[in-house]
């Protein structure tokens, strides 16, 4: 059961927040540690060069990418139907500039909660 505020419906904040919290339950502290550093790259570097960087990389940040780029495709229907890696970067090649920042800021969003859900998950351990 999907809990739910007074309206019947979960705010945006509030689903993040849950995605986050069920994601961050599997990582180890390699994955939380590469879950904390992925915003700051995201803003030096940029979401592309990043989601590359971690495909590049694997281990600990495959995790992390795979349950962003899910979260990502929940959220932006042209993404909805690119499941692997490739598939995702052809869609984000292709998407107009002002939802590819749309993207971008999600993916900011939804990490600022995997580093609090996954730093509380591993705190409580």
């Amino acid at each position: 059961m999907q809990p739910q505020n007074r309206t019947g419906r979960m705010t945006l904040e509030q689903q993040r927040a849950r995605d986050a919290w069920i994601k961050a339950e599997k990582y180890n502290k390699a994955q939380v540690n590469a879950a904390k550093g992925l915003p700051a790259l995201i803003m030096n570097s940029g979401l592309m060069q990043v989601l590359a960087f971690c495909n590049d990389k694997g281990g600990d940040y495959e995790p992390v990418s795979r349950d962003l780029r899910e979260w990502l495709a929940k959220r932006f229907p042209a993404l909805a139907q690119a499941r692997d890696f490739t598939a995702f970067m052809n869609a984000l090649l292709a998407s107009e500039p002002r939802q590819y920042q749309q993207i971008t800021a999600e993916a900011l969003a939804w990490l600022k909660w995997l580093r609090l859900m996954s730093s509380a998950r591993k705190g409580a351990a």
